[in-house]
Order: C-alpha cells, then sequence, then structure tokens
C-alpha cells in the first residue's frame, strides 16, 4: 500500500502539472522494481528449499530477523517522513523535470517500490515458513497486492481526500505488531537450531485457552507472532520490541512539540523585556 501510495502521488503531481509523458520514466522504475523483488523472493525461497536441519532453521531465522529490522526501518521513515510526504515528493518531481533527465524519476519510483517490494518478500518468506502454507500466502500476497493497486488508483484519482499522516499512524502500529512477531518468529528458528538460549523454555501455557493449531491460532502465530508457551527469551523480546518501537514512534511527536512551544515562549520574554526597558 505504500508503495502505490507513492506512486500514486507521483502520478497525480505529473498529471496536474501536465507531465504525462513523465508517466513512462515512472513505469520504468516501477517494472526494474518489480523484477528486483520477484528475483529477491525467488532467491530466498529456492535457498531456503535447498537446506535441511539446522542450516534451514538458522537460515529462516536470520532471514526473518532481518525482515523485522527492515520492516522497524521503514515505520520509522516513512514516521518522519508523513508529515510532509506530499511536499517533499513534489520537490524531488519538480527537481528531476528541471533536470529534463527521465533518470530522477525513474530512481524515484524504482526505490519507492524496491524497498517495499524485498521487505513483502521478505514477510511473506518468514510468515509462510511460520504456517508451512507457501500457496495460502502467495494467494493472500496476490489479493492484496490487488488492494494496494486499488487504493493507489484512488490517490491518483484525489490524492487531495487522504489524511496521508493519519493513514501512516495507523498502518504503522499494525507494522509494528507485525514486526513483534517477525523478531520472535526468528528467534524460535535460531533456538531450535540451538544458536540462542531459551533462559526459561516456558514461561507461560495458554494452550487451553487458545491453541496454535486453531484457525486463530495459526493466523496470530503467523501474523503477529503468537506463542501459545514463549520461552523467557521470546517473551522478553516481543515486549521489549512493542516498548520500545511505540516509544520511539510516539516520543519525538512530543518531544518537537515542547522544543516548538519553548521557542515561541522565549521570543516572547524577549519582546516584554524590550518592552519593560523601553517603558
Amino acid at each position: 500500500m505504500e508503495a502505490t501510495l507513492i506512486l500514486g502521488i507521483i502520478l497525480a503531481y505529473l498529471k496536474k502539472s501536465g507531465n504525462r509523458h513523465a508517466f513512462r520514466s515512472v513505469w520504468l522504475g516501477t517494472g526494474f522494481a518489480i523484477a528486483v523483488s520477484v528475483i529477491v523472493g525467488s532467491i530466498i525461497f529456492f535457498a531456503a528449499s535447498e537446506l535441511e536441519g539446522r542450516g534451514e532453521e538458522i537460515f529462516e531465522g536470520v532471514a526473518s530477523l532481518t525482515a523485522a529490522g527492515l520492516l522497524s526501518w521503514m515505520i520509522f521513515w516513512m514516521h518522519r517522513q508523513s508529515a510532509n510526504i506530499r511536499g517533499h515528493l513534489h520537490e524531488q518531481i519538480q527537481t528531476a523535470l528541471s533536470s529534463r533527465s527521465s533518470l530522477g524519476l525513474i530512481m524515484l519510483s524504482f526505490v519507492a517500490v524496491v524497498r517495499e517490494g524485498i521487505e513483502t518478500a521478505l514477510f511473506l518468506f518468514a510468515a509462510a515458513t511460520a504456517e508451512g502454507s507457501p500457496g495460502l500466502y502467495a494467494f493472500g500476497g496476490i489479493l492484496g497486492l490487488g488492494i494496494a493497486l486499488a487504493i493507489g488508483i484512488g490517490i491518483y484519482r484525489g490524492a487531495s481526500r487522504l489524511n496521508l499522516r493519519s493513514f501512516f499512524t495507523v498502518t504503522s502500529l499494525l507494522l509494528i505488531l507485525f514486526g513483534a512477531g517477525l523478531l520472535v518468529h526468528g528467534i524460535g528458528e535460531l533456538q531450535e537450531a540451538g544458536a540462542i538460549p531459551p533462559l526459561v523454555e516456558h514461561v507461560w501455557d495458554s494452550g487451553p485457552l487458545l491453541p496454535e493449531a486453531s484457525t486463530f491460532g495459526k493466523f496470530l502465530t503467523a501474523t503477529f507472532g503468537y506463542r501459545e508457551s514463549p520461552s523467557l527469551v521470546e517473551a522478553i523480546a516481543y515486549f521489549g520490541y512493542l516498548g520500545v518501537a511505540l516509544a520511539g514512534y510516539f516520543y519525538p511527536r512530543t518531544s518537537k512539540g515542547e522544543a516548538s512551544s519553548g521557542q515561541k515562549s522565549r521570543p516572547s520574554r524577549a519582546h516584554a523585556t524590550g518592552k519593560a526597558r523601553n517603558a
């Protein structure tokens, strides 16, 4: 959705500014990005299929941790950009148009799509290995892509109607939960491989209330990293990640607001002092 959102903003601006001829560069960059994402995703899946036993567990664990890291980086990158993402993109587009070079637009669309594409490939791989149903996840991926394209088309036709800051806040909160699940899944695979000690094998057992083997349990396991009987390391990693990610996401906005209010108050005090001296 984030990739199609950005593409929708780019295309809408080009259309509004009378630069439809630049669509070709955007689609060219998008095509390259999709090709790279598919190649990377294929390499990951085929490499995993050739491994067995401990090697497979380590590979899947590292892939999940890498996906969690990329997802976390993307969450905070989008958080910083969401306040003025349209303005920032418009500046980049205008710079590319002013240089009369198609390379700028190609790279802008390529970067926007490829980072999301590789991240999606890693996420689908980690989720599919957690549940063990690659076919179902392939179907879900295609369904998600169709919905994302529909949202992108909606942005293109009426880009000013969506509050991007609110949109990215909601999606980022969901992605933080996904990231916590990927982190726990990666740690679980490395624990099975003997690379990470569990410290305490089973901290609690919620199996009687919500077993992992149930339909809802499988969904929670694959999506949010649910464990009916997690180890101490998994529990610490999960709640620690959520605490740090949520604090890091919301705290800067508060501190920024305090800083700006402090800056506003200082000139007023100076102004008052000046008035006193004049009197």
